[in-house]
């Protein structure tokens, strides 16, 4: 029987985002995604019209409903949350589904390159903090790190930048401390995306992931392709966890998510797609079976 993963995301027609780019990912790594929408939107939210059906009051439904039906998940991945109510949502889910051999991902999405997004409050954030120090494996932006560990992003940009060390060693060094501080609070495995550097060796811009756990930390580099699609965190979460679930190890999972993302984008970039229409995934689907 397949492993399942409940994937708590909302649902958008166009952006190739949140569930419609975890339920193909996790589908094509052999794992069921069992989908829980929060919302469902016509458009993802960068596009400059759409309609947006809330769906926090429904999560509980589907909580109980799954509830009846005696369901087990191997996995449980959360992605955007609109609201802290929705986090609390997650919170009884998890009292009622997160057990001893199940796992959580949780990507924590808040911000980016930053800015902090507008539905981002303080109370959100605090929300979020108590969700990510629940999880077994967290998927921050460097953005979203310094949210969750109290650290100004501007002052780590310019501490990286005035040491002139853009180097991947001093990189694992500064941004894997800042990780420590989650991982204290129990958390297995801290992954830091998109974190895009000057290789003054090769005289190129490249973009690393981070992957920290107690006893390691390790960057997985490639080159950077530039700009930014709608998606990719998504997509990156969604090979995290169906690697998880079939049992691959995690360093290893990591530079698999990040080639395919890196195909993806590239791909988009010939074409010259806009970011909001998202990363053209589907034909590289095959890199992760």
């Amino acid at each position: 029987m397949a492993k399942k993963i409940a994937v708590i995301n909302d649902l958008s027609g166009f952006g190739k985002c949140s569930l419609t780019a975890a339920i193909p990912v996790i589908s094509v790594m052999g794992v069921q995604p069992c989908p829980m929408p929060t919302a469902v939107l016509s458009a993802q939210t960068g596009f400059s019209s759409y309609y947006c059906d809330d769906y926090t009051e429904k999560m509980e439904y589907f909580r109980q409903e799954w509830e009846k039906m005696n369901a087990h998940f191997d996995g449980i991945y959360t992605g955007f949350m609109g609201n802290d109510t929705q986090i609390w949502q997650v919170f009884r889910f998890l009292d009622t589904f997160y057990k001893e051999d199940t796992f959580l991902v949780v990507d924590p999405i808040m911000g980016d390159e930053g800015i902090r997004f507008p539905f981002c409050t303080d109370t959100l954030l605090r929300d979020m903090k108590a969700l990510a120090a629940r999880a077994d494996v967290v998927t921050p932006n460097l953005m979203e790190l310094c949210l969750l560990t109290d650290c100004d992003y501007a002052e780590v940009i310019r501490t990286i930048c005035l040491n002139g060390r853009n180097d991947e060693k001093y990189l694992v060094n500064v941004i894997g401390s800042m990780a420590e501080t989650l991982l204290s609070q129990g958390i297995k495995t801290v992954i830091v995306t998109g974190i895009r550097f000057f290789d003054e060796e090769d005289n190129l811009m490249k973009i690393g992931n981070l992957t920290a756990t107690k006893e390691h930390a390790e960057l997985s580099v490639f080159p950077y392709i530039g700009g930014s699609f709608s998606g990719t965190g998504d997509l990156f979460a969604s090979v995290v966890a169906g690697g998880i679930a079939r049992g691959d190890e995690i360093f290893r999972t990591v530079e698999l998510a990040g080639a395919f993302i890196g195909a993806a984008m590239s791909d988009s970039a010939k074409e010259n797609v806009p970011r909001n229409e998202g990363a053209n995934f589907e034909k590289y689907l095959k890199m992760l079976i």
